[in-house]
C-alpha cells in the first residue's frame, strides 16, 4: 500500500516519535508490513513532503536493526599496510528493482559470510534512473532489514564525474553542480566517493605530467571538499582516476605522475584509497551488429603492476577495474589472482532483468527510446546495438511500471541476480570477508 499521510504511516503501531526522534517499536511489525509499504510510497506517491518522511523513517529503523552506513578507508589502509590482496572488492551499481537486487545480494552474501561489497551508483545513473542518492540508499537499507543482514553498509557515488565539454565552457558551475552532487550523496550515507576527473586527461600535451595535471588538480580540490563535508570521525573512502573507461590502457607512468600531482596539492590530507585504471574494457562491453557482446582481453599484467605500485609507492588498496560484468565468468577468478582491489559491476544486471521482463514491457520501452533516443541511432547502429546501448535510458520513465511487474516475474529476476551474486562473490574471493570488515571498519 501507498502511505497517503503521516498519520497513515503511524497508524500500524511500530512507530512513533520520542523526544522529536523517530523510533521503531515494534520490529517484527515494521520487517513483515511496513518495508513494502515504504518502497511502494517512495516510488509511487506525488507527495515530496511524505517520500522524505519515508527516508527519515528508514534512517531511524537502520540503527535500530544495527545496519548503518560506513566507509571502506580502513580496510583498503590495512589492504595496503599489511598487504591483505587475497580478494577484490565488488561494487555493484544498480539500476533495474533496487530494492529486490540489493535482498538477492544480502542473501548470496549471508550465505558465505561476505562483508566486503559495495553498493553504487554512478552521476550518469542517477538521472536516468531517476534514483536520487537518499532514494537509493533507503532501498539499501529496507533491503537489509528484510533480509536480516546487519553491520556496516558501503554505498558509494560511482563515476561522480566531471563533464569535460561544461567544463570547458564554465569551469566553476560544472565543479559546483558536482560538490552538491557530493554532498548530497554524503547527507544520504554514501561514505564512499569515487570522483573521475580523467575526462580533463589532455593527450596533446607532450608531458605525462601536463596530461594529467588538471585531472589530479581537480581530484585534489574534491578531495578537499570531501574531507570538509565528511562526518566528523569518519574518513570517507574516495577513489580517483587516471584513464577515461574505454579509452587507452594506463600506465605506470601515468599512475605516478597523477600520484605526485596529486599528493603535492592536498595539504596533507587522507589521500585517496584507489585508483581507477583502463585495461582493455568499456562500459556495457562492446556490442556487435547483432547485439551480442563481444570477448575483451584485459591486460591483467598492466593490473597488477599498477595495483602493486598504488600499494607499496602511495599507500593505496591498488587498481579499480570498471567495466567488467560482461566478461566471460572464467575471468573474474583472476581479478584476486592479480592484486585488483576493486571491481565494479554493472551492465550484466541489467541483462538479467531485461530478459526476464515481459515482451509487452519491453516493447514499449523500445518505442519510446525510439521516441527520445533518435538522435542517437548513429548510421553504423544495427537495431540491436541502439537498443542495447540505449535502453538504460528508458528506466526512470518505466521505474514505476517495473516496480509494479508481478510479484512472481521480479522473484524470477531476484533469483536469477542472487546466483549471478553468488558466483561472482566466490571467483572474487570475499567468502568469510565479513571478518576483516568487522575488525577494520568503524560506525558513527
Amino acid at each position: 500500500m501507498i502511505y497517503k499521510s503521516k498519520e497513515e504511516l503511524f497508524f500500524q503501531g511500530s512507530i512513533r516519535i520520542e523526544n522529536k526522534n523517530l523510533k521503531i517499536i515494534d520490529l517484527d511489525l515494521f520487517k513483515e508490513d511496513v518495508v513494502e509499504n515504504l518502497i511502494e510510497t517512495i516510488i509511487k506517491s506525488d507527495s515530496v513532503h511524505l517520500k522524505e518522511l519515508c527516508h527519515r523513517v528508514v534512517k531511524a529503523a537502520a540503527r535500530e536493526f544495527g545496519i548503518f552506513p560506513s566507509s571502506i578507508q580502513n580496510l583498503y589502509e590495512a589492504r595496503a599496510k599489511e598487504g591483505i590482496t587475497q580478494f577484490t572488492v565488488p561494487a555493484m551499481n544498480l539500476r533495474i528493482l533496487t530494492f529486490d537486487s540489493a535482498r538477492a545480494i544480502f542473501r548470496a552474501a549471508k550465505k558465505i559470510n561476505a562483508g566486503a561489497f559495495i553498493f553504487e551508483i554512478a552521476r550518469s545513473e542517477i538521472s536516468y534512473t531517476e534514483q536520487r542518492p537518499q532514494e537509493f540508499s533507503s532501498y539499501i537499507f529496507l533491503a537489509a532489514i528484510k533480509e536480516g543482514f546487519t553491520g556496516p553498509i558501503f554505498l558509494q557515488g560511482d563515476h561522480f564525474q566531471v563533464n569535460a565539454q561544461d567544463f570547458l565552457q564554465n569551469k566553476d558551475r560544472e565543479i559546483n553542480n558536482l560538490k552538491d552532487l557530493i554532498s548530497e550523496a554524503i547527507e544520504a550515507g554514501f561514505y564512499n566517493i569515487d570522483i573521475d576527473s580523467s575526462t580533463l586527461v589532455d593527450l596533446s600535451e607532450m608531458s605525462i605530467q601536463g596530461q594529467q595535471s588538471l585531472n589530479f588538480t581537480v581530484c585534489a580540490d574534491l578531495t578537499k571538499f570531501i574531507r570538509e563535508q565528511q562526518p566528523e570521525g569518519l574518513e570517507i573512502s574516495i577513489g580517483g582516476e587516471i584513464g577515461e573507461i574505454g579509452g587507452k590502457n594506463s600506465t605506470l607512468e601515468e599512475l605516478n605522475a597523477f600520484m605526485h600531482g596529486y599528493l603535492s596539492k592536498i595539504d596533507g590530507l587522507t589521500p585517496i584509497s584507489k585508483i581507477s585504471v583502463q585495461t582493455g574494457t568499456s562500459h556495457g562491453g562492446l556490442v556487435k551488429p547483432d547485439g551480442s557482446i563481444a570477448e575483451v582481453k584485459i591486460d591483467f599484467n598492466i593490473l597488477k603492476a599498477l595495483s602493486q605500485m598504488a600499494r607499496t609507492e602511495f599507500g593505496l588498496a591498488g587498481a579499480v577495474q570498471h567495466g567488467a560484468s560482461t566478461l566471460t565468468g572464467d575471468s573474474f577468478s583472476m581479478f584476486p589472482e592479480f592484486e585488483c582491489a576493486e571491481i565494479h559491476l554493472a551492465t550484466q544486471f541489467q541483462n538479467i532483468a531485461f530478459d526476464l521482463f515481459p515482451i509487452s514491457l519491453k516493447e514499449k520501452m523500445y518505442r519510446w527510446l525510439h521516441e527520445n533516443c533518435a538522435d542517437e541511432k548513429k548510421p553504423d547502429l544495427s537495431e540491436e546495438q541502439f537498443i542495447y546501448k540505449t535502453r538504460k535510458k528508458a528506466l526512470g520513465p518505466y521505474k514505476k511500471e517495473i516496480f509494479s511487474l508481478p510479484d512472481e516475474i521480479k522473484e524470477n529476476i531476484s533469483s536469477a541476480l542472487e546466483e549471478m551474486f553468488l558466483f561472482l562473490f566466490e571467483q572474487l574471493n570475499i567468502k568469510d570477508t565479513r571478518v576483516l570488515v568487522d575488525k577494520y571498519v568503524i560506525s558513527l
